[in-house]
């Protein structure tokens, strides 16, 4: 399939997890792609993988905090100086956190995820709207959680941030769908990603491996998902086939946040 070629894909929180497997997706289809994140040599490595499936892909790597407005601004710039549009945006760039009680939380921690998981994808959707707006078309998925719909527990910050995704995500939609922009968001739920791993060995350490099959024993799938599996779907939604897809919240989690 070749749904993005002629296309420009922007994608932050590109170096690893699904940032990454959604740029490999994207590259292999033809598009045009615009990697951001603040670690420069996990750009550099996720460019090499991608040139590695995809050739003559079109590439630039922009290094960057999406916590600060300045830094969006300029990746935004950046792309459109490079490509002179913006199709698709996963607005992807996102951190956990440290764990723990709501009363044990600290208040410096949880100012740093909101900082990240929340403004910067309020950030995101400020600039690069303005964009998209003017060109009369475009296609914007944010990253939210299984966190950002219902309760898990030991995560006040990325909770309280996720949650915020999704009504960003909704209310952006609502005012930009008459400018031909959707705006969706996913909430994946147990991906293997290396966010995940020190997740698990927050929890154990030790043995982290064990006390992931314990978190998936719960899961209608009994497994974790993988990363190119939350790639795909987020593609879709870029792809322009979804064109008809606004203002929804796409759980990929094996069904587990709907068990009672």
């Amino acid at each position: 399939m070749t749904r993005f070629e002629g296309k420009v894909v922007l994608i932050t929180g590109a170096a690893s997890g699904l940032g990454k497997a959604t740029a490999l997706h994207i590259a292999r289809e033809g598009g045009a792609l615009s990697l951001v994140d603040l670690n420069a040599q996990g750009l550099d490595d996720v460019k090499a993988a991608i040139l590695e499936v995809a050739p003559d892909a079109q590439l630039e790597t922009i290094t960057a905090d999406v916590s600060k407005e300045a830094d969006v601004e300029n990746y935004v710039a950046k792309t459109v100086e490079r490509f002179g549009k913006i199709d698709g945006f996963y607005n992807n760039a996102g951190i956990e956190g440290k764990q723990n009680l709501t009363e044990d939380f600290g208040s410096d921690e949880f100012a740093k995820v909101i900082g990240i998981n929340l403004n910067g994808v309020f950030f995101g959707l400020k600039h690069v709207l303005k964009v998209m707006k003017e060109q009369g078309s475009g296609s914007v998925v944010n990253t939210a959680s299984v966190g950002g719909i219902r309760g898990v527990g030991n995560q006040s910050g990325y909770a309280a941030a996720k949650h915020g995704v999704v009504g960003l995500t909704r209310n952006s939609a609502i005012e930009y769908g008459q400018f031909g922009i959707t705006i969706n968001a996913i909430a994946p739920g147990a991906i293997m990603t290396p966010m995940v791993e020190a997740s698990l060995k927050q929890i154990d350490p030790v043995n982290w491996e064990e006390a992931g099959t314990e978190f998936v024993s719960v899961n209608p799938a009994k497994r974790f998902g993988k990363p190119h599996e939350v790639g795909a779907v987020v593609a879709f939604l870029l792809s322009g086939e979804a064109s008809f897809v606004n203002a929804t919240v796409i759980p990929i989690d094996g069904g587990q946040s709907y068990k009672y």
